[in-house]
């Protein structure tokens, strides 16, 4: 069973800066990609970035220039920097592992910006 562990959330004023880890564990295979995604009180879960394998990268709009999604040493862990922090940032953001013939999420870690 893969499992996911997030770390890194923390409560920071707007401006600052926060990088949030995710530990993938129980899996001899490396995912197809991994992302990070996010869901604000009273709001869908959104799509903040994403890395594939062959390393492609999608970020969304609203990160774009501010966040940068990245991987360690054989793919583990998978990173999110955040900079430039706005309190619209603030969610509980998930690590997300596409395994092909599973997917797996993380429990969460609460970032909170305020302004």
């Amino acid at each position: 069973q893969v499992q996911l562990v997030e770390s890194g959330g923390d409560s920071v004023q707007a401006g600052g800066s926060l990088r949030l880890s995710c530990t993938a564990s129980g899996s001899i295979l490396s995912p197809n990609g991994m992302g990070w995604y996010r869901q604000a009180p009273g709001k869908q879960r959104e799509l903040v970035a994403f890395i594939t394998s062959g390393g492609y990268i999608t970020y969304a709009d609203s990160v774009k220039g501010r966040f940068t999604i990245s991987r360690g040493n054989a793919g583990n862990p998978l990173y999110l920097q955040m900079n430039s922090l706005k309190p619209e940032d603030t969610a509980v953001y998930s690590c997300y592992a596409d395994y092909g013939f599973s997917q797996y999420w993380g429990q969460g870690t609460q970032v909170t910006v305020s302004s």
